[in-house]
């Protein structure tokens, strides 16, 4: 996505849609841009997307994942036909914002949701639901069948350390998270 830089008219707007109908949506405003012939006036259409790492039958599967699900970002200039255009676009419920006047995205919020979704390109995220202090029981490798206790959780490498009892002491041990269960 290249920095593009904004008029003081031209901003980023946040479209509330209907829940899984995001991707369906900026498929329509797009056609619908064309057509009515907006371009000028709707510049893109993003539905924030980051790549996640997951397990689906025991395995790592690599997914995208929506950053803000049941909401579409748009830059656009809001004049009343650019507005009709996405409010009428089909499963679009409205701008996010005061009353009727939509409210344009801090600049921060876009740069900082545009570097998320960048990121994913380099390394997905591992969806880690640990918490340090959980209970977990190990479920592969040399400690199977052991308990212990997280005491760091690293989102970035997919790893987690637990502490578990060995020979009377508490001895940390670094784990993947695919080798942990919840307890």
């Amino acid at each position: 996505m290249s920095k593009q830089e904004l008029t003081p008219d031209r901003n980023w707007y946040a479209v509330h849609t209907y829940a899984g109908y995001e991707n369906a949506v900026a498929r329509n405003l797009k056609q619908r841009i064309e057509s009515l012939g907006m371009q000028d006036k709707i510049f893109n259409v993003v539905v924030p997307m980051e790549k996640t790492i997951k397990i689906k039958g025991g395995k790592r599967v690599e997914a995208e994942e929506k950053v803000f699900p049941g909401y579409v970002i748009v830059d656009m200039i809001v004049t009343d036909d650019s507005w009709y255009v996405v409010r009428n676009t089909p499963r679009v419920t409205g701008f996010v914002g005061a009353g009727v006047n939509p409210v344009p995205l801090n600049q921060k919020e876009v740069e900082g949701l545009f570097k998320t979704m960048g990121a994913g390109d380099e390394a997905a995220k591992h969806a880690i639901d640990m918490a340090v202090g959980d209970l977990v029981s190990i479920g592969d490798g040399p400690f199977k069948d052991l308990e212990g206790k997280v005491s760091d959780v690293d989102h970035a490498r997919g790893k987690v350390r637990v502490l578990v009892s060995m020979f009377g002491r508490e001895t940390p041990v670094e784990l993947d998270f695919l080798q942990v269960k919840k307890v």
